[in-house]
């Protein structure tokens, strides 16, 4: 059955949102799920071909159950725009909000849609059963062809989306096991989380066991900006309230990690402040017995069907470090070796791996990218899926590894045999700290450091895991506290951060970002790609941030830099002038100015006027 689809005119209303009036007769379109389809097609008129002039009220109405809300999804979205903004160009109003199918004078709007506005969501999801959808058009040049949008709808059914557990206050929720499993969801799951939420989630295993978290959707805000910038964040703790340990903080799309808690409590925090709220996030929470070791899902390659006498499961629950070796290391290892080395970690613990010894054989003629010979593989999971870091083969030891979460897996393939291919060895270590040495961890951040001038006056900073390969989907923050007449210089000894300038989402890259506040600083452009040694980054206050952030895709070796505070030059701190001074009739009186020397690129003699009166 097609789609229920009328046109009508709506009379009689005023929408109060801007400046411009409206007509008070509203051409409409109605999408029902009455007599139609949970799902259908929706464009611009005439689309593709270019839209109408002036047309100063276009409704589309969605029309839902009363236990359903409306998806929105634009395929395409062409309008023309305006250099002053949305409303004097091509625009489209949307109300999300809504607690019936008709707009009044009193109904605002959820935002505006237009090209000139490229972050607002292009999915979007009503908090009820209506959304409507107002398109208005202007006067266009005659050669601007503009084919408008076209979107897809549907309507989905929320009764199955409740939250488990009890409920404190208005979005606060505590779960205490009573099965192996459950799931837990943003507020107004599968809609969109309104603005300004905050909740909490506090998930607690019986009989000393762990909560395993996997997030099944993540979407929050578009864009690799980092989180600790960011309006909309899900902090997730190592414990039982906001001062247990973070153990990660997820803010942007498609960040669907796994978190297995150290001990029996996570407690999740989720607040949001943007203007345009993504999806939401929903997750599956387990139950993870404290006699049970903790299992792989098909992490890996099926290389037979029943598991290896060589194969080992290792848990930062039993140790921390150990070592792993080939069979009959260092004697040689026997043709068709098959050994999986499966590795988990809790909490903010990470997997890193150092190989000591390195002997594999290899043939005359060297295979591309360690097909098919004796090899070594690591896997990781990320957002859910398993990837594969690196293949090492032939006598070169391996740079360290480290896995991106709690999960690392290590295949070893031994197709031949020789007596003089001894293997490998390899030290393994959970770690907190990334492999990052030196500097204060601070717990309110998954990875991050403070470096006091008090403590020490240089030292250096390296990417995590450096020499090796950085881990993926990682943040990590480097703060630096001098001071009041000290300045950070720091000066990179090597850099190799996977990426292209301007190395921003578009061209994939993973950066470091340099502040001198702890938000965004424009003055500074974030780096990426391969550099000779000797970039050097000033900072202009005594406090400055250093961030690197690499996203799924491609692997680096990071960067290893050195950094001094530096004192600046000072005069005198007080000079007392005359009490008064007669200036174009005006009587001026000043009182201790401060003069201080600021090294940016050259001398610059700045006056803090502490007391200055014009009378």
């Amino acid at each position: 059955m097609e789609v229920w689809l009328i046109w009508y005119m709506v009379l009689g209303f005023t929408l109060v949102f801007s400046s411009h009036g409206l007509n008070p007769a509203c051409e409409c379109l109605i999408y029902s799920a009455t007599y139609g389809k949970e799902y259908g097609r929706f464009s611009s008129p005439d689309y593709p071909r270019t839209y109408p002039d002036d047309i100063d009220c276009l409704l589309y109405t969605f029309i839902a159950g009363s236990t359903e809300i409306v998806e929105i999804n634009f395929r395409h979205f062409d309008l023309h725009p305006s250099q002053d903004g949305c409303l004097e160009g091509d625009y489209i109003r949307a109300y999300l909000d809504l607690d019936r199918a008709h707009l009044t004078d009193l109904t605002e709007a959820t935002g505006i849609l237009c090209s000139a506005v490229q972050s607002f969501p292009h999915l979007l999801y009503s908090s009820g059963p209506f959304l409507v959808l107002e398109l208005h058009t202007s006067k266009r040049p005659k050669n601007a062809n503009y084919s408008g949008f076209v979107g897809t709808f549907r309507f989905i059914d929320t009764s199955k989306y409740s939250m488990p557990g009890s409920s404190f206050g208005t979005c606060d929720y505590q779960i205490i096991q009573t099965g192996k499993s459950g799931q837990l969801y943003s507020p107004r799951y599968p809609s969109s989380y309104p603005r300004n939420s905050r909740c909490t989630y506090t998930i607690s295993a019986r009989d000393g066991g762990k909560v395993r978290l996997a997030f099944e959707e993540f979407d929050l805000q578009r864009g690799d900006h980092p989180c600790l910038t960011r309006e909309d964040v899900l902090r997730i703790h190592d414990g039982p309230s906001p001062l247990s340990p973070v153990i990660t903080i997820l803010c942007n799309q498609g960040s669907n990690a796994e978190i297995i808690s150290s001990g029996d409590t996570l407690y999740l925090e989720f607040s949001s402040t943007s203007h345009w709220p993504g999806h939401g996030f929903h997750a599956n929470y387990y139950f993870v017995p404290r006699t049970e070791i903790l299992e792989y899902s098909g992490i890996g390659p099926a290389v037979s069907a029943t598991r290896s006498s060589c194969d080992v499961k290792l848990s930062s629950e039993v140790t921390i470090n150990g070592s792993i070796t080939s069979p009959g290391f260092p004697g040689h290892y026997p043709p068709g070796t098959s050994c999986q080395y499966e590795f988990t970690a809790t909490g903010r613990q990470r997997v890193q791996l150092v190989f000591t010894d390195f002997s594999l054989f290899m043939p005359a003629q060297q295979p591309k990218d360690c097909e098919g010979v004796d090899s070594v593989v690591a896997y990781v999971v990320l957002d859910g899926r398993v990837e594969k870091i690196d293949s090492y083969c032939g006598v070169t030891v391996p740079r360290p590894i480290m896995s991106n979460g709690p999960r690392l897996l290590i295949h070893f393939i031994g197709v031949h045999s020789s007596r003089h291919a001894r293997g490998f060895r390899a030290k393994y270590l959970f770690t907190a700290n990334f492999g990052i040495s030196g500097g204060e961890q601070v717990d309110d951040k998954p990875c991050a450091f403070r470096y006091r001038s008090t403590v020490a006056q240089t030292g250096h900073i390296t990417s995590p895991n450096f020499p090796g390969l950085y881990p993926r989907d990682t943040e990590c923050h480097y703060f630096f506290h001098g001071s009041t007449n000290q300045r950070l210089r720091l000066t990179f000894n090597y850099f190799d951060v996977e990426g292209v300038h301007p190395c921003d989402l578009a061209s994939a890259s993973d950066y470091v970002e340099f502040s001198n506040f702890m938000g965004l600083d424009r003055k500074y452009t974030r780096q990426c790609g391969q550099m000779a040694s000797g970039l050097v980054v000033e900072s202009e206050r005594k406090f400055f941030r250093v961030t690197f952030r690499s996203n799924d895709r491609l692997d680096g070796t990071g960067f290893n830099a050195t950094y001094q505070f530096v004192e600046q030059p000072t005069l005198p701190p007080t000079t007392v002038l005359p009490a008064s001074r007669s200036t174009l009739g005006k009587s001026l009186q000043i009182f201790e100015i401060e003069k201080k020397i600021l090294h940016v690129h050259s001398e610059i003699f700045i006056f803090d006027l502490k007391h200055f009166f014009l009378n």
